[in-house]
């Protein structure tokens, strides 16, 4: 292609709605264009790059035998309804396009279809014999982000390759899990990127297990922990450790104390001179379950801890069905217009006990459980006289033990946060390092979930009718052509690892009215491109200069420049990766850079 004749428009300042490098760069070098809010067009030499990497999914998807197909996008209601996630996603995490047609149904644009593909399992699957079967498909999709940002990394439009798989029994399922792990690692590999798997909280897709695929880069949204041993790895809603040892409370005996002041851990632990493990703080929490029901949360943990709310969300969602529902619609920590609603009076914000009153809610309230649903995390289970709230404020409680006076609460769980410096699971020495990481893959294990919600049944070997096992693997295409970029990239611009540049090489005219140099410009042009290496003409009408920084701004590996050095027979040859120029003879530059592409994409 020649620059001449293509959309091309470069911009010198970064965009005012850009806000992380790869967004900043990938407008200001005519990648992608915004039409709204989380919404972009995708610009001719992007499109090549999503179409390198669309390649790159498919070579190992269908290498693993599974079969590609194409869903509809606009989904009816009524599946959703079945599987039990309608209300979740278009309410709770409200992440569902939804409208209704001219005929008064209700529809929904996919997010993700898992729903469409257990209805056409459940049509057209009936016996043992046509197991394992694993579709796959490379398509738009639709979620209303609360808040779009960072361009490509968190649209309401986007390109995903989502799968699925249906299997007999769990030994087939993790076979084929495992061959997506394999997979996926080597489209992230084939793709040039530095990536790592990582333990995941299944989230709304739900099912028993899940790995992440996480590419490295400083502005990733999600925290992973990991280990030195190369052992573990989880992202930090997923990850699990062991807290440090509780310091030996110096309180021997119960007591009540004026502590003015104190509201926070760190200003208790240093007005009472003792370690915040010493502490049991009482976090309060609101949750709406899908029937409806609000519920009033207290949660004991140890003070130098914290909740993680993913992992709270998903034990609310174990006792869902105790309040009439299925599921978790909303957690929020409640502000003071939402105590208005229910707080029969002020609390002792900062100084709540574990045993805060159930008079402390309204009587009659607007679907509000009249009794708190009371939690211990295990961090604060085994604590001796410890120091904590005394439901009042300005005083705190020491000394204080489980029986006496305080009951421990009957439900005990584990939603502390794993956090950097923790001692891991599977070896003590080792602690948990952290880092950055732009989700772009993640596999999950969802086993008989939406088979058994749906119906979609098989006919065993021996007769029985048995729910299909599923599983789920997707990969954001889209997202991981900007997660690339955010990965590599210096002052001057984009540095796009080989196999997914949109060209592999550029061929400058420094001065096109120099005939001799177009000349050999096109002629190396065209020979490159038989020769299989991708290539670019800048035939502008530019300075020299211009078309030296758009080529290093758009981040094309190698830049081949006729330029004075043409007059012997040489051009100059720089690879943008490493920013290092030799020339070479006008002969040797296909061999050249034919050599390196093979090499890079190996």
């Amino acid at each position: 292609m020649r620059l001449s004749q293509m959309l091309f428009v470069t911009l010198r300042e970064d965009p005012a709605e850009a806000e992380i490098p790869s967004h900043k760069l990938l407008l200001r070098a005519g990648y992608i264009r915004r039409i709204t809010s989380g919404v972009y067009a995708y610009l001719p030499l992007l499109w090549r790059v999503l179409n390198k990497i669309s390649a790159i999914v498919r070579d190992e998807m269908n290498a693993t035998g599974a079969q590609e197909c194409l869903l509809p996008q606009l989904q009816p209601a009524e599946l959703w309804r079945e599987s039990g996630r309608w209300d979740t996603y278009t309410k709770a995490e409200g992440i569902m396009f939804s409208l209704v047609d001219r005929r008064q149904q209700e529809m929904g644009l996919g997010p993700t279809h898992e729903e469409v593909i257990t209805t056409i399992a459940r049509d057209m699957i009936r016996s043992y014999r046509q197991l394992p079967v694993h579709l796959y498909q490379i398509q738009t999709k639709f979620r209303d982000e609360i808040r779009p940002r960072f361009g490509l990394m968190r649209g309401r439009e986007f390109i995903m390759k989502d799968g699925y798989s249906f299997h007999t029994d769990e030994a087939s399922l993790k076979q084929t899990y495992q061959e997506m792990y394999t997979a996926y690692s080597n489209i992230l590999r084939r793709c040039g990127l530095e990536f790592r798997a990582v333990d995941a909280d299944s989230g709304a897709i739900g099912g028993s297990g899940s790995t992440e695929f996480m590419v490295l880069a400083d502005a990733g949204e999600d925290e992973v922990l990991y280990t030195e041993d190369g052992r573990y790895a989880a992202n930090v809603e997923k990850a699990v450790s062991l807290p440090s040892a509780a310091v030996p409370s110096t309180f021997t005996s119960f007591e009540k104390l004026d502590t003015p002041n104190t509201p926070t851990i760190e200003s208790l632990a240093k007005f009472l001179k003792c370690s915040p493990t010493q502490i049991v703080k009482n976090v309060l929490y609101q949750t709406v379950f899908d029937s409806g029901q609000a519920v009033l949360v207290l949660i004991s943990i140890r003070g130098d801890q914290d909740v993680n709310e993913v992992k709270l969300i998903n034990e609310l969602t174990k006792l869902a069905s105790n309040y009439g529902g299925s599921t978790v619609l909303t957690l929020t920590v409640p502000d003071e217009e939402a105590q208005g609603k229910w707080a029969a009076k002020p609390l002792p914000l900062g100084y709540m006990a574990p045993d805060l009153g159930d008079d402390y809610i309204q009587p009659g309230g607007e679907a509000i459980e009249a009794k708190f649903l009371r939690l211990v995390d295990q961090t604060a289970v085994d604590l001796k006289n410890f120091v904590t709230g005394s439901n009042e404020a300005g005083y705190h409680v020491v000394g204080a033990n489980w029986g006496e006076p305080f009951t421990l609460p009957k439900l005990v769980v584990n939603v502390r946060k794993a956090t950097a410096g923790d001692r891991a699971v599977h070896d003590p020495s080792q602690t948990l390092q952290t880092a950055r990481g732009i989700e772009i893959g993640h596999i999950f294990q969802l086993g008989t979930k939406y088979s058994n919600a749906m119906g979609a049944t098989y006919t065993s070997e021996s007769g029985e009718e048995l729910p299909l096992v599923m599983g789920c693997y997707g990969v954001g295409v889209s997202r991981l052509a900007q997660a690339a970029v955010e990965q590599s990239y210096d002052k001057n611009g984009i540095i796009w690892p080989v196999a997914i540049a949109p060209y592999h090489a550029i061929v400058v005219i420094p001065n096109i009215t120099d005939a001799l140099q177009v000349k050999t410009a096109t002629q190396l042009y065209t020979d490159l491109n038989a020769a299989g290496v991708e290539t670019l003409l800048d035939d502008r009408d530019e300075r020299a200069g211009v078309k030296f920084k758009d080529s290093e701004l758009i981040g094309i590996p190698y830049r081949v420049v006729t330029g004075r050095a043409l007059a012997d027979g040489l051009v100059e040859v720089v690879e943008r990766a490493t920013g290092t120029s030799q020339e070479i003879a006008v002969g040797d530059v296909v061999g050249l850079l034919k050599e390196r592409i093979a090499a890079a994409v190996a």
